[in-house]
């Protein structure tokens, strides 16, 4: 396409919903010279609807949660950069990617705040029955349900990377113990290193800040080895649990409540597991922050231009 501008492509829903013209964290882009393609306003590409954004001049892609396939950068002769205003990479084709010369980039720790929030959020809701106790009052009871302090539980954290960090210095700031699990950490000030297996069977609280794996790491075997009445929370992947495992945990009472912001799909599909009274599902709010998606946003567009220069005259 000789003669055309380049072009970058901007999937992100918290950006599409506002409109690229009203974000800030985009100038940058407009001014090294490159027009900006919008993704469909509020939600994730389609498949077929990426293989035609990205068609022609397109040669770097901001991109959020949706699945980047072989076939999708296969539509893409001249991208040379895709840019996640995340840090996960499990939906994109690393490989094919790789063997397309294309650079992938990601907004490295721009959510850890924001997620971390989330995680301890989920904590304190499960210790004291929150939404149950607004519940009852909202349907003009008085039900009290003796709750917990989360100063006095043992809280495992899966992986301390930059979340994992920020929720360990939360729990210690209200007086828990904190126990950690990470095979690249060998110390930390903030939390005592164990074994995944004794995280498990000793912690009262357990929050997931880890990569998924070949497996599911919260299995039935694992969920066997907890705590009676511990409390799990995944705001990582939803590929961390056996989702019937931990529903069949939730029915015996094995796990007092499961927290999950983390899904396959959005919306993702309503199962048994998501419907139980005592699973606290939210829609992936942990880094839909003002201050996260400015981060990730400025991160991101950071990553393109460090990538690309400026666009060609």
């Amino acid at each position: 396409m000789v003669g055309a501008r380049e072009r970058i492509l901007v999937t992100p829903r918290s950006l599409t919903s506002a409109g690229l013209e009203n974000v800030p964290e985009l100038a940058p882009l407009v001014a090294a010279g490159y027009d900006l393609v919008p993704g469909p306003v509020g939600r994730a590409p389609t498949e077929e609807e990426l293989r035609g954004l990205l068609a022609g001049n397109v040669v770097g892609y901001l991109a959020g949660v949706e699945t980047i396939s072989a076939e999708v950068l296969r539509a893409a002769p001249r991208l040379r950069v895709i840019s996640r205003n995340g840090v996960g990479t499990d939906a994109v084709d690393v490989a094919a990617a790789g063997e397309a010369g294309i650079a992938i980039e990601i907004a490295r720790a721009a959510n850890a705040q924001g997620v971390a929030e989330i995680a301890v959020l989920h904590m304190l809701a499960a210790l004291r029955d929150f939404d149950g106790s607004v519940a009852t009052v909202r349907a003009g009871g008085w039900n009290r349900t003796r709750g917990g302090e989360l100063g006095h539980r043992t809280v495992g954290i899966v992986g301390l990377g930059a979340i994992g960090r920020t929720v360990a210095a939360v729990a210690t700031a209200f007086g828990a113990e904190v126990l950690a699990s990470d095979p690249f950490v060998e110390r930390s000030d903030l939390a005592r290193m164990v074994e995944p297996a004794e995280l498990f069977s000793s912690a009262d609280v357990i929050t997931l800040h880890s990569p998924p794996g070949d497996r599911p790491l919260v299995d039935a075997e694992v969920l066997a080895a907890m705590r009676a009445g511990a409390i799990l929370i995944n705001t990582a992947r939803s590929a961390l649990v056996d989702d019937t495992a931990v529903l069949e945990a939730l029915e015996t009472g094995r796990l007092a409540a499961y927290a999950v912001d983390a899904y396959d799909a959005e919306p993702p599909e309503l199962t048994p597991l998501l419907r139980h009274p005592r699973c606290r599902p939210t829609p992936h709010i942990g880094g839909f922050t003002d201050e996260s998606v400015h981060r990730a946003s400025s991160l991101a567009v950071d990553n393109l231009l460090r990538v690309l220069g400026p666009a060609a005259p």
